[in-house]
């Protein structure tokens, strides 16, 4: 062999052993992530907003204009549109008597409703909630956003799916975990700023989840916006990102009140960047 092909050999070493060890930095550093503890994220209240109290609230989107919500519960289910959430819905659309609604999310010219064990994704016109067709799936449905490209679906464990939003079949896995526990029972979700933000059933706490890697990023506790009440039903559910005002719409299960809040340490005040969901 040559010096020039000894020589070139050395080099390849060198530079896969160089590869590897910074691949181990990367695992090394995911873990040590992984592993830390989680402070809460302070945030400021932007606005606050009376709403009717009987709202079983399991889904939430804000387009800047229009809101569509989604409340639950058996022979109690249903989907509407509102330009003023104080006000009566501009339109509503009940759900059969065996049908529990559970999240919902936009994107393009579609509002996609999940049903909780049904295994049924409900397609309905953005336009006037004509409704569209029905797409199946396994399981339970629980949480539901868009990245602008993928529909991502909770189901109450610790993973969540990244679906084709046109056959709703699975593309990817992402399994959330980190910031020093287990985390399960994810909820409503809400794509923004590049990440997922998520509620957990029973739990103030919303956390910020990387759509990359599943791990949580931040964590809030909204449980001072919760109303005195002890049923366990008055739970937070509802996300909704506002644009405009660069701020995260929250609420909850029969909670008389919508509440705008903004992050501080996660510069939400500057320039998007994410995927914007499509707004035809």
């Amino acid at each position: 062999m040559s010096l020039f092909g000894s020589s070139r050999l050395l080099f390849s070493g060198f530079n896969n052993l160089r590869c590897a060890l910074l691949a181990l930095l990367g695992l090394q550093v995911a873990a040590a992530w992984a592993d830390s503890g989680l402070t809460d994220t302070p945030f400021e209240i932007i606005a606050e907003r009376n709403r009717p109290a009987d709202h079983f609230t399991q889904g939430l989107f804000f387009d800047g204009a229009r809101w569509w919500e989604s409340s639950g519960l058996y022979g109690r289910s249903w989907i509407a549109e509102y330009t003023d959430p104080t006000a009566n819905p501009l339109r509503r659309k009940w759900l059969a008597e065996d049908r529990f609604a559970e999240g919902l999310t936009v994107l393009g010219n579609k509002v996609y409703l999940l049903t909780y064990r049904a295994g049924e994704l409900l397609l309905f016109r953005r336009e006037d909630l004509t409704p569209l067709g029905v797409r199946h799936y396994a399981g339970e449905g629980w949480g539901l956003t868009s990245d602008g490209r993928d529909l991502i679906m909770s189901n109450g464990s610790d993973e969540l799916t990244f679906r084709d939003p046109q056959t709703f079949a699975i593309k990817r896995r992402l399994k959330v975990r980190g910031g020093g526990r287990q985390w399960s029972q994810l909820n409503e979700l809400e794509f923004t700023r590049g990440l997922i933000w998520a509620n957990i059933w029973q739990d103030t706490r919303i956390i910020a989840i990387d759509p990359q890697t599943g791990l949580v990023r931040a964590q809030l506790d909204i449980s001072a916006l919760a109303p005195p009440s002890r049923h366990p039903d008055v739970v937070a559910n509802g996300i909704a990102w506002d644009e405009q005002r660069k701020g995260l719409w929250v609420t909850g299960k029969f909670w008389p009140k919508l509440y705008l809040i903004r992050p501080k340490q996660l510069e939400f005040a500057q320039g998007d960047s994410d995927v914007s969901p499509a707004r035809d």
